[in-house]
Protein backbone atom coordinates (compact mmCIF):
# COMPACT_ATOMS: atom_id res chain seq x y z
CA UNK A 1 0.00 0.00 0.00
CA UNK A 2 2.64 2.31 0.98
CA UNK A 3 3.90 1.83 -2.66
CA UNK A 4 1.38 3.25 -4.06
CA UNK A 5 1.20 6.87 -2.38
CA UNK A 6 1.01 9.93 -3.96
CA UNK A 7 4.79 11.49 -3.84
CA UNK A 8 4.92 14.57 -1.84
CA UNK A 9 6.25 17.37 -4.45
CA UNK A 10 9.61 18.61 -2.81
CA UNK A 11 9.10 22.63 -2.93
CA UNK A 12 12.00 24.53 -1.31
CA UNK A 13 9.99 26.68 1.91
CA UNK A 14 11.95 29.34 1.07
CA UNK A 15 10.86 31.44 -2.78
CA UNK A 16 13.79 33.75 -2.83
CA UNK A 17 16.97 33.60 -0.83
CA UNK A 18 19.66 36.51 -1.48
CA UNK A 19 23.11 35.92 1.48
CA UNK A 20 20.90 36.19 4.69
CA UNK A 21 17.63 37.51 3.53
CA UNK A 22 15.10 34.97 2.29
CA UNK A 23 11.36 35.39 1.75
CA UNK A 24 9.78 31.77 2.55
CA UNK A 25 6.48 30.89 1.06
CA UNK A 26 4.48 31.11 4.31
CA UNK A 27 5.44 34.72 4.37
CA UNK A 28 4.00 35.43 0.90
CA UNK A 29 0.91 33.97 1.60
CA UNK A 30 0.61 35.88 4.68
CA UNK A 31 1.60 39.20 2.23
CA UNK A 32 -0.64 37.98 -0.27
CA UNK A 33 -3.49 37.29 1.78
CA UNK A 34 -3.45 40.70 3.53
CA UNK A 35 -3.13 42.59 0.61
CA UNK A 36 -5.72 40.45 -1.57
CA UNK A 37 -8.18 41.21 1.76
CA UNK A 38 -7.90 44.96 1.19
CA UNK A 39 -8.70 45.03 -2.20
CA UNK A 40 -11.39 42.92 -1.60
CA UNK A 41 -12.83 45.04 1.00
CA UNK A 42 -12.53 47.76 -1.14
CA UNK A 43 -15.00 46.42 -3.35
CA UNK A 44 -17.15 45.05 -1.10
CA UNK A 45 -18.04 48.90 0.58
CA UNK A 46 -19.07 50.00 -2.82
CA UNK A 47 -22.38 48.10 -2.12
CA UNK A 48 -25.16 49.82 0.43
CA UNK A 49 -24.84 50.77 3.20
CA UNK A 50 -21.19 51.84 2.61
CA UNK A 51 -20.39 52.75 6.35
CA UNK A 52 -16.48 52.67 5.49
CA UNK A 53 -14.20 54.59 2.70
CA UNK A 54 -11.20 52.88 0.96
CA UNK A 55 -9.11 54.92 2.69
CA UNK A 56 -10.18 53.61 5.90
CA UNK A 57 -9.88 49.83 4.44
CA UNK A 58 -6.43 50.64 3.56
CA UNK A 59 -5.43 52.03 7.33
CA UNK A 60 -7.08 48.98 8.55
CA UNK A 61 -4.56 47.45 6.95
CA UNK A 62 -1.93 47.96 9.81
CA UNK A 63 -4.26 46.96 12.46
CA UNK A 64 -4.96 44.05 11.24
CA UNK A 65 -1.35 43.06 10.72
CA UNK A 66 -0.91 43.74 14.23
CA UNK A 67 -3.66 41.59 15.34
CA UNK A 68 -2.83 38.49 13.17
CA UNK A 69 0.94 38.40 14.45
CA UNK A 70 0.29 39.53 18.04
CA UNK A 71 -3.12 37.31 18.74
CA UNK A 72 -1.45 34.21 16.69
CA UNK A 73 1.47 34.04 18.72
CA UNK A 74 0.06 34.42 21.98
CA UNK A 75 -2.51 32.14 21.34
CA UNK A 76 -0.58 29.40 19.95
CA UNK A 77 1.49 30.46 23.48
CA UNK A 78 -1.56 30.37 25.66
CA UNK A 79 -3.56 27.74 23.69
CA UNK A 80 -0.88 25.30 22.56
CA UNK A 81 2.86 25.30 24.94
CA UNK A 82 1.77 27.13 27.73
CA UNK A 83 4.22 25.16 29.89
CA UNK A 84 7.03 25.43 27.49
CA UNK A 85 6.83 28.72 27.28
CA UNK A 86 6.11 29.74 31.13
CA UNK A 87 10.19 27.86 30.93
CA UNK A 88 11.48 29.71 28.34
CA UNK A 89 9.61 33.50 27.93
CA UNK A 90 12.71 34.52 25.82
CA UNK A 91 11.57 32.36 23.07
CA UNK A 92 7.58 33.93 22.51
CA UNK A 93 8.92 36.33 20.36
CA UNK A 94 10.70 34.04 18.13
CA UNK A 95 8.28 34.19 15.63
CA UNK A 96 10.41 32.95 12.95
CA UNK A 97 10.70 29.30 14.68
CA UNK A 98 7.04 28.77 13.94
CA UNK A 99 3.78 28.55 16.14
CA UNK A 100 1.07 30.42 14.56
CA UNK A 101 -3.07 29.58 16.09
CA UNK A 102 -5.69 31.04 13.93
CA UNK A 103 -8.17 31.36 16.82
CA UNK A 104 -5.75 33.82 18.84
CA UNK A 105 -5.24 35.47 15.33
CA UNK A 106 -8.51 35.54 14.96
CA UNK A 107 -8.78 37.36 18.72
CA UNK A 108 -6.25 39.75 17.98
CA UNK A 109 -8.31 40.62 15.24
CA UNK A 110 -11.27 41.49 16.70
CA UNK A 111 -9.91 43.49 19.02
CA UNK A 112 -8.45 45.63 15.92
CA UNK A 113 -11.84 45.68 14.89
CA UNK A 114 -13.40 46.67 17.80
CA UNK A 115 -10.62 49.63 18.67
CA UNK A 116 -10.72 50.55 14.91
CA UNK A 117 -14.42 50.77 14.31
CA UNK A 118 -14.53 52.90 17.68
CA UNK A 119 -11.38 55.15 16.02
CA UNK A 120 -13.42 55.76 12.90
CA UNK A 121 -17.14 55.66 14.51
CA UNK A 122 -18.65 53.18 12.73
CA UNK A 123 -20.43 49.95 13.68
CA UNK A 124 -18.15 47.34 14.77
CA UNK A 125 -20.19 44.55 13.44
CA UNK A 126 -20.03 46.43 10.06
CA UNK A 127 -16.29 45.84 9.89
CA UNK A 128 -15.96 42.57 11.10
CA UNK A 129 -18.29 41.81 8.04
CA UNK A 130 -16.36 43.16 5.56
CA UNK A 131 -13.26 41.44 6.94
CA UNK A 132 -14.63 38.16 7.61
CA UNK A 133 -15.85 38.10 3.81
CA UNK A 134 -11.75 38.56 3.16
CA UNK A 135 -10.19 36.31 5.48
CA UNK A 136 -11.02 33.09 3.50
CA UNK A 137 -8.18 34.49 0.67
CA UNK A 138 -5.58 34.68 3.69
CA UNK A 139 -6.75 31.31 4.62
CA UNK A 140 -6.80 29.35 1.87
CA UNK A 141 -2.78 30.82 0.80
CA UNK A 142 -2.41 29.54 4.25
CA UNK A 143 -3.26 26.11 3.91
CA UNK A 144 -1.59 25.85 0.47
CA UNK A 145 1.81 27.39 2.52
CA UNK A 146 1.35 24.48 5.18
CA UNK A 147 1.17 22.24 2.49
CA UNK A 148 4.11 23.35 0.65
CA UNK A 149 5.88 23.20 3.77
CA UNK A 150 5.15 19.87 4.37
CA UNK A 151 3.52 20.54 7.75
CA UNK A 152 0.17 19.71 9.64
CA UNK A 153 -0.17 16.88 7.91
CA UNK A 154 -3.14 14.60 8.14
CA UNK A 155 -3.20 11.31 10.11
CA UNK A 156 -2.72 7.63 8.18
CA UNK A 157 -4.62 6.98 4.90
CA UNK A 158 -3.22 3.74 3.99
CA UNK A 159 -6.02 2.86 1.68
CA UNK A 160 -6.59 6.34 0.23
CA UNK A 161 -5.63 6.77 -3.24
CA UNK A 162 -4.97 10.34 -2.41
CA UNK A 163 -2.73 9.98 0.43
CA UNK A 164 0.42 11.29 0.69
CA UNK A 165 3.90 10.50 2.19
CA UNK A 166 4.78 13.59 3.66
CA UNK A 167 8.26 14.64 4.86
CA UNK A 168 8.45 14.00 9.15
CA UNK A 169 5.70 11.97 8.43
CA UNK A 170 6.75 8.53 8.19
CA UNK A 171 6.46 6.19 5.52
CA UNK A 172 2.52 5.31 5.45
CA UNK A 173 0.33 7.63 3.82
CA UNK A 174 -1.75 10.39 5.43
CA UNK A 175 -4.50 12.88 4.09
CA UNK A 176 -2.75 16.11 2.89
CA UNK A 177 -5.11 17.65 4.98
CA UNK A 178 -3.97 21.11 4.23
CA UNK A 179 -5.47 21.07 1.19
CA UNK A 180 -8.80 19.93 2.48
CA UNK A 181 -8.65 22.80 4.53
CA UNK A 182 -7.65 25.01 1.99
CA UNK A 183 -10.71 24.25 -0.20
CA UNK A 184 -13.08 24.43 2.78
CA UNK A 185 -12.16 26.67 4.64
CA UNK A 186 -10.72 29.34 1.92
CA UNK A 187 -12.64 28.51 -1.48
CA UNK A 188 -16.22 27.15 -0.14
CA UNK A 189 -16.36 29.72 3.03
CA UNK A 190 -15.80 32.30 0.47
CA UNK A 191 -18.11 31.85 -2.02
CA UNK A 192 -20.55 31.63 0.80
CA UNK A 193 -20.04 34.80 2.19
CA UNK A 194 -19.51 36.30 -1.30
CA UNK A 195 -22.91 35.08 -1.19
CA UNK A 196 -24.40 36.19 1.72
CA UNK A 197 -23.05 40.09 0.82
CA UNK A 198 -24.96 40.10 -2.08
CA UNK A 199 -28.19 40.07 -0.39
CA UNK A 200 -29.31 43.48 1.04
CA UNK A 201 -31.44 42.15 3.61
CA UNK A 202 -28.23 40.87 5.16
CA UNK A 203 -25.83 43.14 4.57
CA UNK A 204 -27.95 45.32 6.02
CA UNK A 205 -27.97 43.62 9.35
CA UNK A 206 -24.33 44.27 10.74
CA UNK A 207 -23.06 40.86 12.23
CA UNK A 208 -24.85 38.24 10.60
CA UNK A 209 -22.27 37.40 7.96
CA UNK A 210 -19.09 37.57 11.12
CA UNK A 211 -20.96 34.99 12.80
CA UNK A 212 -21.60 33.01 9.50
CA UNK A 213 -18.03 33.38 9.17
CA UNK A 214 -17.19 32.23 12.62
CA UNK A 215 -20.09 29.28 12.46
CA UNK A 216 -18.63 28.49 8.86
CA UNK A 217 -15.14 28.16 9.79
CA UNK A 218 -15.45 26.30 13.25
CA UNK A 219 -17.52 23.63 11.53
CA UNK A 220 -14.94 23.34 8.62
CA UNK A 221 -12.11 22.80 11.25
CA UNK A 222 -14.11 20.18 13.24
CA UNK A 223 -14.22 18.30 10.13
CA UNK A 224 -11.13 18.60 8.99
CA UNK A 225 -9.56 17.94 11.81
CA UNK A 226 -10.78 14.45 11.84
CA UNK A 227 -8.07 13.95 8.86
CA UNK A 228 -5.61 16.32 10.64
CA UNK A 229 -2.80 14.68 12.80
CA UNK A 230 -3.00 16.14 16.28
CA UNK A 231 -0.12 18.10 17.65
CA UNK A 232 2.00 15.64 19.07
CA UNK A 233 2.96 17.32 21.86
CA UNK A 234 -1.08 17.19 22.78
CA UNK A 235 -2.62 14.66 21.06
CA UNK A 236 -5.95 14.28 22.02
CA UNK A 237 -7.67 15.61 24.77
CA UNK A 238 -11.17 15.61 26.26
CA UNK A 239 -13.74 13.31 24.63
CA UNK A 240 -11.15 12.46 22.12
CA UNK A 241 -10.91 15.88 20.79
CA UNK A 242 -8.36 17.82 19.37
CA UNK A 243 -7.54 21.17 20.48
CA UNK A 244 -8.74 22.38 17.72
CA UNK A 245 -12.11 21.18 17.72
CA UNK A 246 -12.67 22.55 21.04
CA UNK A 247 -11.71 26.22 20.47
CA UNK A 248 -13.73 25.87 17.28
CA UNK A 249 -16.89 24.52 19.14
CA UNK A 250 -15.93 27.63 21.49
CA UNK A 251 -16.00 29.43 17.87
CA UNK A 252 -19.15 27.89 17.17
CA UNK A 253 -20.97 28.73 20.00
CA UNK A 254 -19.77 32.47 19.52
CA UNK A 255 -21.01 32.50 15.95
CA UNK A 256 -24.44 31.54 16.39
CA UNK A 257 -24.64 33.79 19.49
CA UNK A 258 -24.00 36.28 16.98
CA UNK A 259 -26.04 35.57 13.74
CA UNK A 260 -29.02 35.19 16.81
CA UNK A 261 -28.23 38.80 18.13
CA UNK A 262 -27.77 40.43 14.63
CA UNK A 263 -31.37 38.62 12.99
CA UNK A 264 -32.54 40.80 16.48
CA UNK A 265 -31.23 44.70 15.25
CA UNK A 266 -33.03 46.81 13.21
CA UNK A 267 -31.88 47.25 9.56
CA UNK A 268 -29.10 50.36 9.12
CA UNK A 269 -28.78 52.81 6.56
CA UNK A 270 -26.32 54.71 4.58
Amino acid sequence: MISLALTFPTIDPVLIEIGPFAIRWYALAYIAGLFGGTWYMRRLIKKSPALMTPEQVDDFLIWALIGIILGGRLGYVLFYKPAYYLSNPGEILMTWEGGMSFHGGLIGVTLAIILFARKIKVDKWYVGDTVSCAVPIGLFLGRIANFVNGELYGRTAPDVSWAMTFPGGGLIPRHPSQLYEAFLEGLVLFVVLNVLWRQDTIRKRPGIITGCFCSGYAITRIVVELFREPDRHLGFLAFGLTMGQILSCALLLFGMIVIWRSLNRAPVTA
